[in-house]
């Protein structure tokens, strides 16, 4: 399965409103969910949108502002690797300046290298994870002192 079968695949599972999916393909196995947008909100709960089925590229989650700058966390569950292969020298350092759209990492999942980029501009003031270490959805990857 590649990036182009994944991305049809979640087009059609949201164009038929499907809420839950699962395959499993030559020893990869791919489950999707999300909440309908026909499922009653909870008691107490303001009522949500439905939420947008993921892709490769999914957003990242919400990035946390702390004193020393803005926590880069991750978008994806994967392989966070700091350049692009062993014999390289790493996308960003501590002290490095970044612009809006430079890669930060790599993220490997399910055998594709997804490149994590920086959403604003800023100063890199901290490195979360070794190079090689495996990555949670909303693990904090860098913080980062916005310009």
């Amino acid at each position: 399965m590649d990036l182009s079968d994944l991305k049809e695949i979640l087009r059609i599972l949201e164009e038929q409103d499907i809420t839950e999916f699962e395959l499993e393909q030559d020893g990869v196995k791919l489950r999707v969910c999300r909440k309908s947008a026909h499922a009653p909100a909870s008691a107490g709960a303001p009522a949500a949108a439905p939420a947008p089925l993921a892709t490769a590229a999914a957003e990242a989650p919400a990035a946390d502002v702390e004193a020393d700058g803005t926590v880069v966390r991750s978008p994806i569950v994967g392989t966070f690797y700091r350049s692009p292969d062993p014999n390289s020298p790493p996308f960003v350092s501590v002290g490095d300046r970044v612009k809006v759209g430079q890669v930060l990492c790599i993220i490997e999942a399910m055998k594709l290298m997804n490149e994590i980029e920086a959403e604003f501009a800023g100063e890199v003031v901290k490195i979360h994870v070794e190079n090689g270490q495996p990555v949670q959805y909303g693990d904090a990857l860098f913080t980062v002192r916005p310009a």
